[in-house]
């Protein structure tokens, strides 16, 4: 794929924060980043499927692509895994739609058995989280959670693998533990984003 992959994830439409002001913030952080480390192919910020909404991640991505010019790009659950996720997606702006079981096919190509570690190890954070959520009184994680989980580490893994280079921020200095955002440890932990790739949205710089 000719493209530097840019993945911004975050909290949906529950984020109440002003998307504009989010949005400026991470356009901030992405920039200073690519001074010390430059892409080396044309940007493109890949959605997941993400419905538009008021606020959250779907109000921010958009803002941000504008900010920066570059174009869109959608990564959505197959119909078999979610019918509602491809209907429901902002698709404004795509220049290309790929489903997850690309992605996936891709990545488990390059590193054979990838696929089921990935599995394994959301499987194993969410019952970690269910475990910390009975503690707390509250419901277990709902199932379409680890379909998420997996639609999230799949893309990075494949991205980075397939452009050889991708950037990854997350639209908080926080990420809450209970979120599909806070499965991003599991790329890290098996190697599938480099942690020199990641961008910190930095909490002092909030507005």
């Amino acid at each position: 794929m000719n493209y530097h992959p840019v993945v911004i994830e975050g909290m949906s439409g529950y984020d109440l924060r002003n998307p504009t002001q989010v949005s400026e913030q991470v356009t901030e952080r992405l920039l200073h980043h690519w001074v010390s480390k430059p892409p080396i192919k044309p940007l493109l910020i890949l959605t997941q499927g993400d419905p538009l909404e008021a606020s959250g991640i779907s109000a921010i991505t958009p803002l941000v692509a504008q900010s920066l010019g570059v174009p869109r790009g959608l990564v959505y659950l197959d119909e078999y895994i979610a019918d509602y996720h491809w209907p429901d997606a902002d698709r404004r702006g795509m220049i290309f739609e790929v489903p997850y079981s690309a992605l996936l096919d891709q990545l488990e190509h390059h590193m054979p058995g990838i696929a089921n570690q990935i599995a394994l190890a959301i499987d194993e954070q969410i019952k970690e989280k269910n475990r910390a959520r009975a503690i707390q009184g509250k419901d277990l994680l709902k199932d379409y959670y680890r379909d998420f989980a997996l639609l999230q580490e799949v893309t990075k893994g494949a991205c980075s693998k397939l452009c050889d280079e991708i950037t990854v921020i997350h639209t908080s200095a926080e990420i809450p533990p209970f979120s599909v955002a806070s499965f991003y440890t599991v790329g890290l932990k098996l190697g599938l984003v480099n942690p020199d790739n990641m961008v910190a949205y930095l909490a002092s710089e909030a507005r």
